[in-house]
């Protein structure tokens, strides 16, 4: 009965500490200002998320989550270190725009979500099958009809990334690389040639 009770505490623990740290990374995604950083602020928060789901014994949806979201965020990444004017993605940013209107948006969703948590009586309701029976269940209803479309959209990412490549690599990350060029300041108003952003 220790035991019991001394796990069940250690759950509502790691609940606590991986639902605060979703909400703070998720709240990093908009105070950053680089879209490589915003990513992986993002990519943060949703593997909390994925824990969470995890710690609800919603293993599958969990692990998925955290594996779609690992790879959708890196490739996010590595097209705007190859391709943004911006270079890397690293440069100063604004990454939110109608501030007031975000704001508003963003704390009526929390709370509307929050009272939903909060509020309502969810029913306790087992499964009455297998838990591998639910497992192959839901995988199917993820997986089953959408493979072909998984499946295509992976090789259209890889060409993607390899023509990517191809195309911005004569170029440089700061111009023309047979040219010669230097890299913009960070400031708008410095000068590039000032030494200021140069590598």
């Amino acid at each position: 009965m220790v035991v019991a009770v001394s796990t069940s505490w250690v759950v509502d623990m790691a609940f606590a500490v991986f639902g605060m740290a979703a909400v703070l990374t998720g709240y990093r995604v908009f105070r950053t200002d680089s879209m490589v950083r915003a990513s992986f602020w993002l990519l943060a928060s949703f593997v909390n998320v994925g824990l969470i789901l995890v710690l609800l014994n919603a293993r599958f949806l969990g692990f998925s989550v955290v594996l779609m979201m690992a790879g959708e965020m890196s490739v996010m990444a590595i097209f705007m270190v190859m391709l943004m004017m911006n270079p890397a993605g690293l440069n100063p940013m604004t990454m939110v725009h109608q501030h007031r209107t975000s704001l508003a948006a963003g704390l009526l969703a929390f709370l509307a979500l929050a009272s939903v948590g909060v509020l309502v009586d969810f029913p306790d309701d087992p499964a009455r099958v297998e838990p591998a029976t639910v497992t192959a269940e839901l995988g199917a209803e993820e997986l089953g009809d959408s493979m072909l479309v998984f499946q295509t959209a992976g090789a259209t990412l890889l060409a993607t990334m390899i023509g990517s490549i191809a195309v911005t690599s004569r170029r440089g990350r700061y111009g023309d690389a047979e040219q010669g060029s230097v890299p913009p300041p960070l400031r708008p108003e410095a000068d590039p040639a000032d030494g200021e952003g140069a590598a």
